[in-house]
Formats: structure tokens, C-alpha cells, sequence
């Protein structure tokens, strides 16, 4: 079909979701309110199954129910990538090289929203590098959602607002029309590099924020923790890619509150059993999702090498997950650094 006129996206342009998590499926809920049809990758074919039977996901957010006949299930990529024109991905970060070794489709034309908040390991970049460097995505096509937003409270149609950010600004406002809708309010930036590095660091932050709870630290000590959360955020986030951007913003700041303080966020749990004296294996085996914090805390160390930007809160954080230093021991030296 022809290009409608003044769209980068053409009429008719269709959506698919790569991932099955609970965040992927609070995305489709939101797609679900904008578009009539949409493709769906769910790698378990049992799932789909009983996806089609039940109405919902069998695994995460199941009080959401879903049209499936407005749904393509598959549980070939490469299916899900042909039929759709933009893409979706919401897998963890530290998943997403597996999930694409299957990957054979040519991505160089397709269009992506990022919704994995974290880095790839080993590589130690943003996913949105990674997409234009391995998927050869074009770095205008690639946007990366943000913003304080649990998917729980998204099942739950509670407001929540979402930051898109892309380098190609109208396209960044073309991609507020795949998920906003009446429970979820929408903005653009053009700082991808920013929002997705602030995006890995509140949940390091969040992690912290757990441990300090676990240890039974209050909210008087909590307020002066994230207040210098997210000066250290600032920090690295400045060093890293230098421009203007008002780090006090939802995007930022908000995505940091909600982190640390929600009783829906995973990066914060999985602090609070390390506070409490789990190990990291059995708190990541008491777990039924994946605390990103913990593969990032290791990447973003690793790049702070080459930066050295003063990072003490991501530096305990790192030494208690990496370092096995005892979370009592180092968060009492951190609690003298932070003013």
C-alpha cells in the first residue's frame, strides 16, 4: 500500500511483539487498544497453546484476558518478522543474543521499539547499539521505550506514563500511537543513548535500595539513598553521552522512583533477600523473574573502567553481587560517602 502522506510508517502497518514475559504482555495489552491485529513470537509452543485455549498468558499477568483471534501466535522468529512491520522486542537483555541465534529474516528495513532495560553482557552496550550493530536496524528506526511503568499496574489499567525516545523525533511520535492509550499517557526525546542508560542504572540503584531494606534502614536513609541515586546517574549519564537533557524528568528520575520504591519491582526484591541473607544463587533461584540489575551492575563497572565517573553506590552494589562482600559490611562504608 501506498505511504500515507507525512507517515514515515505506512498505512496499515503492522505490529509484532518479540518476548512472552510479563512486561511483553503489558505491551500487548497497550498494542491491543491501537491495532486490530497483532503477531506475537512466544518461544514455548505449550504456551501458545494454552494461550489460545485460556485467553491469557499462562505465566505472567494471567487476570489479562485477550481477543486471540485478532492474535498470530508463533513459535518461529523468523515468521513473526516477516509478517510484521514493526517489531517490539521485550526480552530480557540478558537473553536477547540467544533469542536472535534463530534469527534469519533481513532486519535492515524493519522499524523496532526497544522495551529491554538493561545492556548486553559481555558486549557492554545498550540493546539499542546492539540492534543497529548485529540486526543492521537503522539507527533512525530504533526506538527505546522508558518511564516509571510495572507492568502489574498496567494489567491493572492503572495511569502510568511512557517516554519514547528515537533520533528520528516524528517517528519517536508515529510509535506513541502503537501504545498509548487511555491508561498510558506518552512523550519523545531523542536521547536514546541517555533514557537507556538511566533505564540499567535505576534498576543497579534499585537493587541497592533492596539491600539497605533488607538490613532494616528506613525512609528517612532511603530518601538520602536515591537522592544520590540519581546524582550518580547524572554523573555517568553526562560522562557517557554529553548533552543536554533534564535528568529531573519521568524518564529518568521517574523510572528511578518507582524502581526502588514499588513492591512491584523485581531489582528491588532481589536486594532486599541479599539484605536479608540470601545468597545471590538462591535469591536468583527464589525468583521467578530476572533482576536485570544483576547483569548490569557487572557490565556498567566494567565500562566505568575506561570513564571512572565516582559511582559509589553502583561500585557497593557490585562488590556485594561480584565482590562477595558481606551487604552489612559494605553498605556501612557506603552510608559515609553519601551525604
Amino acid at each position: 500500500m501506498a505511504q500515507e502522506e507525512n507517515n514515515i510508517l505506512r498505512e496499515g502497518f503492522t505490529v509484532g511483539i518479540i518476548g512472552s514475559g510479563s512486561w511483553a504482555t503489558a505491551i500487548a495489552k497497550m498494542v491491543m487498544c491501537n491495532k486490530s491485529q497483532l503477531n506475537w513470537y512466544v518461544r514455548s509452543t505449550k504456551d501458545i497453546e494454552t494461550f489460545r485455549i485460556t485467553g491469557s498468558n499462562p505465566k505472567y499477568l494471567t487476570s489479562v484476558k485477550f481477543d486471540v483471534s485478532k492474535i498470530f501466535f508463533s513459535d518461529d522468529i523468523n515468521e513473526i518478522v516477516r509478517r510484521s512491520d514493526v517489531l517490539i522486542f521485550a526480552i530480557p537483555s540478558a537473553f536477547l543474543k540467544s533469542a536472535m541465534t534463530s534469527l534469519t529474516e533481513d532486519m535492515s528495513k524493519k522499524y523496532v521499539i526497544s522495551a529491554i532495560k538493561g545492556l548486553i553482557p559481555d558486549e557492554n552496550m545498550i540493546v539499542g547499539s546492539w540492534i543497529n550493530k548485529t540486526l543492521k536496524v537503522p539507527i533512525e528506526n530504533i526506538g527505546v521505550i522508558s518511564g516509571p511503568c510495572h507492568a502489574e499496574e498496567v494489567s491493572l489499567e492503572r495511569l502510568s506514563y511512557l517516554t519514547i525516545a528515537c533520533q528520528n523525533v516524528k517517528l519517536a511520535r508515529e510509535y506513541t500511537n502503537i501504545i498509548g492509550c487511555q491508561f498510558i499517557k506518552t512523550t519523545v526525546t531523542d536521547d536514546i543513548y541517555g533514557t537507556e542508560y538511566a533505564a540499567v542504572l535505576k534498576n543497579i540503584m534499585a537493587i541497592a535500595s533492596g539491600v539497605f531494606h533488607g538490613l532494616g534502614y528506613g525512609d528517612n536513609f532511603q530518601a538520602v539513598l536515591i537522592s544520590n541515586a540519581i546524582q550518580e546517574m547524572k554523573r555517568f549519564v553526562d560522562t557517557v553521552h554529553p548533552i543536554s537533557r533534564d535528568i529531573k524528568s519521568s524518564a529518568y528520575l521517574g523510572d528511578l522512583l518507582v524502581t526502588c520504591y514499588s513492591q512491584f519491582s523485581r531489582n528491588r526484591t532481589f536486594g532486599a533477600m541479599l539484605g536479608k541473607g540470601y545468597s545471590v544463587k538462591s535469591a536468583q533461584m527464589e525468583m521467578l523473574m530476572v533482576a536485570e540489575g544483576y547483569y548490569a551492575v557487572k557490565s556498567i563497572h566494567e565500562i566505568n573502567e575506561k570513564y571512572q565517573v565516582s559511582m559509589p553506590i553502583t561500585d557497593c552494589v557490585y562488590n556485594i553481587i561480584y565482590g562477595k562482600v558481606s551487604p552489612m559490611i559494605e553498605c556501612m562504608l557506603l552510608t559515609d560517602q553519601l551525604r
